[in-house]
């Protein structure tokens, strides 16, 4: 059943720009039962679109046939609530009067950890109808409804004023959008030294431009991977200068190899462990201030 949230934002298409963010848009309304991010959330409500760092306990792979899948989907929800504390601790000390923005908040599970750690405010932005009314119900069953708030929006072009946030973070979302043109919008948003810090996975250019594993990945996600330099020419290009940069490419490779024993795997565990193992691809944590 469609929610009023969902019908009222269904009757407004004005932040979709292109072909491409309709296609987009087609792909993530179609996810309203999507088992393997649902099922990881389950256990404390904090629901991800993204994937895991850090090694897991091999045990659960010699459980008992009826407990094994109940125990992988565990690790994997440990292992990606790991994952956003790396934003978080690149973030570093944010005041609780401060305000930030998730771009891509997916179900809102980043926007809930970083407020339930520093106390601020977050506002979500998502072209996802159903991501947000779901993101939203979350927040008032938390009793968060009045610190972290969803926004139907595009985050190339939010409907925020000049120096609205204090930080802003993304995780995972940033193979989806022109990266110049987002992160002019972040240098819009962000007041003089003010902090964005993003994950993401992206190219190795120094290895392969575009690897057979970057291509198939791309295909699933309809994404548009990019050059791992391309992330550092258009901070530059905007007055972003970055602070803190991690590279977690091996550390991403235990969440796959766990995914790919999971009965929820969907095909796409292999080209990320091919990308990662042979270096073709990287996994980062970028960090940047405002500087102008």
């Amino acid at each position: 059943m469609t929610s009023t949230v969902e019908e009222n934002i269904g009757e407004d298409n004005s932040v979709i720009r292109s072909t491409y963010e309709r296609q987009l848009q087609g792909y993530w309304d179609t996810k309203t039962t999507d088992d393997i991010n649902l099922l990881l959330g389950a256990e404390d409500g904090l629901y991800h679109h993204h994937y895991g760092v850090g090694g897991y306990d091999p045990a659960v792979l010699a459980a008992p046939p009826e407990r094994r899948e109940a125990l992988i989907l565990r690790e994997m929800h440990r292992m990606e609530n790991a994952e956003t504390e790396l934003i978080l601790d690149a973030l570093g000390d944010i005041p609780a009067g401060a305000r930030g923005m998730d771009a891509g908040s997916g179900r809102g599970g980043t926007s809930f950890m970083v407020t339930e750690r520093f106390g601020c405010r977050m506002d979500g932005v998502n072209f996802c109808a159903h991501h947000i009314a779901f993101a939203e119900r979350v927040a008032k069953e938390r009793g968060w409804d009045d610190r972290v708030q969803f926004h139907y929006a595009n985050m190339l072009q939010t409907p925020f004023a000049d120096e609205s946030f204090d930080f802003i973070v993304s995780n995972e979302t940033t193979m989806y959008v022109d990266l110049h043109d987002l992160f002019a919008e972040f240098a819009r948003l962000l007041r003089p030294g003010g902090r964005y810090v993003c994950v993401t996975w992206c190219r190795n250019e120094t290895v392969a431009d575009r690897s057979d594993a970057s291509r198939r990945i791309d295909e699933h996600y309809v994404s548009r991977m990019h050059r791992r330099g391309t992330y550092f020419q258009a901070m530059a290009a905007n007055g972003l200068v970055p602070f803190h940069v991690g590279r977690h490419t091996a550390e991403a490779i235990p969440y796959w190899e766990l995914r790919d024993h999971s009965e929820r795997r969907t095909g796409v565990e292999k080209p990320f462990l091919e990308g990662y193992r042979e270096g073709s691809m990287d996994y980062l944590v970028i960090g940047c201030e405002r500087v102008r």
